[in-house]
């Protein structure tokens, strides 16, 4: 079994062991399986809450701080304690996205390795079809993990299964939940299937305090314990975060030089805005020999999990997402930022009221930085091809040295969101964006982005954003002249890249797609050499395509950058004139004979 990468030293309480809050041996064997010594600060209050008080459960923490385990240890160790228990579905855990769903099916998976007869953990966000996870369902597993549109239409299509027996209830990324649109469905499932007058206990994880969070603790929870890790400082601390002000045809120029010169060592996580900017950025970057691969809605759920496995393996050095989530949330981040500017600045020390709070504290309370955060907009629903994929959040990468913002989110949250996939686990990291200015906004149609426009306004939300929890964003500079001379080839490229073979180059990563997806199903098992063959980062070439571009002259590199040193003037006129003559075989110099006079008669 693949052991699990560790948590960052600040989060983890090494005062405390698993073996403390006397937890099955079936559970502890598989907890020393997956490479942990100690719970996380978030593990440490929340198990024994969970399993000695009974306590419903609401946690904020980032992502990596252990809020799976959290909620996942205490649920598992109370099914395995209750022999008496009525087969059912005993506890629901639902997540926003299916990307987030698989990595909690693989986390419980490994969990349940020495009790998985007694313990059967089923997801409903796999590729299959309903009539089988409505067979799966009629087994009654004790877990499921799904999204709360497909659980609830499983359960409208199914009679014989219900949630009589449900014991234990958990949604993780709250925020993302509403975010997403889930709120409509969450609803009918509480009013249908959710017997809230049982003892059900209740896991609340997200990575902010809100009012959705406000919300459904009334609606679930009886005196929940709240445990509050305030991570900023432990962030900031690692992260350091650029900005690049230029223009919309520069952001390509400078992505070319960026990763053609390899000036950022590791892995790279590049964020766009929509689809058909990742294909673009893709095809252009692929005509100088720099190889990537795109994460995105369209392709099949297996695929795009493959491929962030593969990227956490460090098969591939740049993935670009489409991080669409944000989209149209402009407007209602503006009406919140005015309400919030008008309102006084939340004492440091306050006390939660209606609820007995615990409160993890690594570093001093911020809660003026967390507010700006946390409040600073309400999401519009989404549709339900936008809300089963997320990117920006929930998705576990692994290693990643930069995240470059190629084009900057609409929010401020966003933002947020997207740079804490980097400096994890008590590891530096890099955030670059793109910011492109209102004056030079709309001056090339072909690379224009509309939400562009507006990237000075929200550069400004994001700084004061930053401001509050101690961090900031510093200035970036690019050297003007070494970069000036990479630009007639930068234009050729981009020029290549059309509409036409950015629709192409879409319906067949969509069909390369589809087969590989195929082979992960019926062949993955039983032939691993297939790997080979599962690429996700090749070629899908423009219509036009220049093989030359994918070498870089050296005249063009910095003169430290050369591979050979500089030759020198070299004069047009032979200043020795004796240099190229001929010797003879004691040395000296032969005279010039005319070959014409060499006949003889």
């Amino acid at each position: 079994m693949a052991r699990l990468e560790a948590a960052a030293e600040a989060y983890v309480d090494n005062s405390t062991t698993f073996e403390s809050f006397g937890l099955d041996p079936r559970i502890l064997q598989a907890i020393n399986e997956l490479g942990y010594e100690h719970p996380t600060l978030v593990q440490a209050k929340a198990i024994p809450l969970a399993l000695q008080e009974k306590r419903d459960v609401i946690a904020k923490a980032s992502t990596g701080t252990g809020k799976t385990a959290a909620y996942c240890i205490p649920i598992l160790q109370s099914i395995l304690s209750n022999n008496n228990r009525t087969p059912g579905i005993q506890a629901v855990i639902l997540v926003p996205t299916r990307e987030l769903s698989v990595q909690v099916d693989k986390f419980l998976d490994s969990l349940t390795s020495f009790c998985s007869k007694k313990v059967k953990c089923l997801n409903l966000s796999n590729s299959v079809s309903e009539q089988i996870h409505l067979a799966q369902l009629s087994e009654l597993p004790e877990i499921v993990i799904s999204t709360p549109t497909k659980l609830l239409q499983l359960l409208k299509k199914s009679s014989k299964v219900n949630l009589s027996q449900l014991k234990y209830f958990v949604i993780d990324e709250v925020d993302l939940i509403f975010s997403y649109g889930y709120d409509d469905d969450l609803k009918e499932l509480t009013e249908l299937y959710l017997n809230l007058q049982n003892k059900i206990q209740v896991f609340l994880m997200s990575a902010t305090m809100n009012e959705d969070v406000e919300q459904l603790k009334a609606l679930y929870c009886k005196a929940p314990a709240v445990l509050k890790l305030n991570d900023d400082a432990i962030k900031s601390s690692n992260l350091v975060q650029y900005y690049c002000k230029t223009g919309e045809l520069e952001k390509f120029l400078l992505s070319y030089v960026i990763f053609k010169l390899n000036l950022i060592k590791g892995k790279t996580l590049i964020f766009v805005n929509n689809i058909d900017r990742g294909y673009r950025l893709k095809l252009f970057l692929e005509q100088f020999g720099i190889k990537s691969c795109l994460l995105n809605n369209e392709l099949p759920l297996s695929s795009r999990m493959h491929t962030v496995d593969q990227f956490n393996k460090n098969v591939y050095r740049l993935l670009i997402a489409t991080d669409e989530s944000n989209v149209g949330e402009e407007r209602e981040e503006e009406i919140l930022e005015e309400g919030n500017e008008t309102e006084k600045n939340v004492d440091n020390n306050e006390v939660e009221k209606n609820s007995t709070e615990s409160n993890i504290e690594k570093t001093e309370d911020n809660e003026a930085g967390e507010v700006e955060i946390d409040e600073e907009e309400k999401t519009s629903s989404k549709s339900s091809k936008q809300r089963d994929s997320g990117f920006s959040r929930g998705v576990d990468f692994k290693n990643v040295a930069c995240v470059l913002n190629f084009d900057l989110p609409t929010t401020a949250k966003s933002y947020v969101h997207r740079v804490g996939r980097t400096a994890r686990a008590g590891k530096s990291g890099m955030a670059l964006s793109f910011v492109v200015e209102k004056r030079l906004w709309n001056k090339h149609i072909a690379s224009n982005l509309k939400s562009a426009k507006r990237d000075e306004k929200i550069l400004a939300r994001i700084m004061k954003a930053q401001g509050r929890i101690g961090s900031k964003l510093e200035p970036y500079h690019f050297n003007e002249s070494q970069v000036e001379g990479f630009r007639y080839r930068m234009e050729d490229a981009f020029r290549a890249v059309t509409a036409t073979a950015i629709r192409n180059a879409r319906i067949k990563e969509i069909k390369q797609e589809i087969m590989v997806n195929e082979k992960l199903q019926r062949h993955f098992e039983d032939n691993p050499q297939d790997l080979l063959s599962l690429r996700h980062d090749k070629e899908l070439h423009p219509n036009r395509v220049q093989p030359h571009l994918k070498r870089v002259p050296d005249y063009l590199l910095p003169k430290g950058a050369r591979a050979h040193p500089t030759v020198g003037f070299v004069p047009f006129k032979n200043t020795n004139p004796n240099k190229h003559e001929k010797r003879g075989p004691r040395g000296g110099v032969r005279k010039r004979v005319n070959p014409l006079k060499k006949f003889k008669r």
